[in-house]
């Protein structure tokens, strides 16, 4: 098949992309710039198409001659509060893609939403609604649709254990907001190649597949885990919830948003499930913490050879 990619350069879609090439699929990465992404042609298999996701007809024109298309554009945090970027993010590009697939010929499309996206929920996130918003809008599409609801997805580049490797590495204590969230991280390995596998199944037209790991665990032990991996031995403080509100409330005006109001109201919805695709998907789900302890005590031990290259050397 020809698959397009709108998202393609991201996180998933760089794990996702040899899993579909593999499969002998020819793969075409969607962007408004395509020599930001031209690491991606290294891949073989691999071609990069300009295209304004957003722009409907732009869309169509380069959606021509393509059998289905991945979506797996989302943020986790916009500019502001109010809900505009999400609302743009997931459920204008989505109308756009919808239009557009329609118009090239284009039958099947699958979604990477979010465990528990929910439209109907007025106390959920903007995240988490919005993500809604565009499964609602493929479900009455009336394409081929296939939506996957992976929990925090892990990986050696992913942006959850790294980003608190990164606070780790340089603070003593670390006061953590929404520490009893319960969540089951999900390997980018195991998402790709059901991705790969729901794609290439007649059976999985029409269907939601919740995507979760092996192992449930909450956000203190998840953050207590990194530490440890690392080798750091580190106070994590988890906060009662009315300053974790209060966290968020203020980091909303904090550039680059390291938490905000909106990742407070996602946490208050366990990101679990008692349901798991995987399986059904022929995927033996890995956990998390072999290869994030492996990983992370291997960039401690890197970043401790790498200091010692950069310091002068002692005479004696």
């Amino acid at each position: 098949m020809n698959i397009a990619l709108i998202g393609g350069s991201g996180f998933v879609g760089s794990n996702l992309l040899p899993a579909l090439t593999a499969r002998g699929h020819h793969c075409i990465v969607l962007t408004r710039d395509p020599e930001r992404c031209r690491h991606l042609r290294l891949v073989q298999g691999v071609q990069l198409r300009r295209a304004n996701p957003y722009d409907a007809e732009d869309l169509q024109k380069a959606l021509e001659g393509v059998d289905a298309v991945v979506n797996l554009v989302g943020i986790l945090n916009e500019r502001g509060r109010s809900g505009k970027g999400f609302h743009k993010a997931h459920v204008a590009l989505t109308e756009s893609l919808i239009t557009a697939s329609k118009g090239a010929g284009v039958k099947r499309i699958l979604y990477v939403s979010a465990l528990n996206a929910d439209s109907q929920n007025p106390k959920a996130s903007h995240y988490l609604r919005t993500k809604g918003e565009a499964e609602d809008l493929l479900r009455a599409s009336g394409l081929q649709f296939t939506i996957v609801q992976p929990s925090v997805i892990f990986g050696v580049d992913d942006s959850f254990f790294n980003r608190f490797a990164s606070l780790l590495r340089f603070v003593p204590l670390l006061p953590l907001a929404c520490p009893g969230a319960r969540m089951q991280p999900v390997w980018v390995g195991d998402v790709a190649e059901a991705i790969a596998t729901a794609l290439d199944s007649r059976s999985a037209i029409g269907q939601t597949y919740p995507l979760v790991g092996p192992k449930e665990a909450s956000l203190l032990q998840l953050v207590r885990f990194t530490a440890s991996a690392m080798g750091k031995k580190r106070l994590v403080i988890g906060l009662p919830d009315p300053i974790s509100r209060l966290q968020g409330l203020v980091f909303d005006f904090v550039p680059g948003k390291p938490f905000s109001s909106d990742n407070y109201r996602s946490l208050q919805i366990d990101n679990v499930s008692a349901q798991n695709a995987l399986p059904q998907l022929g995927i033996d789900p890995r956990p998390y913490n072999g290869l994030m302890r492996s990983h992370l005590g291997g960039c401690t031990h890197q970043s401790r050879l790498d200091a010692l290259r950069r310091s002068p050397r002692r005479r004696y």
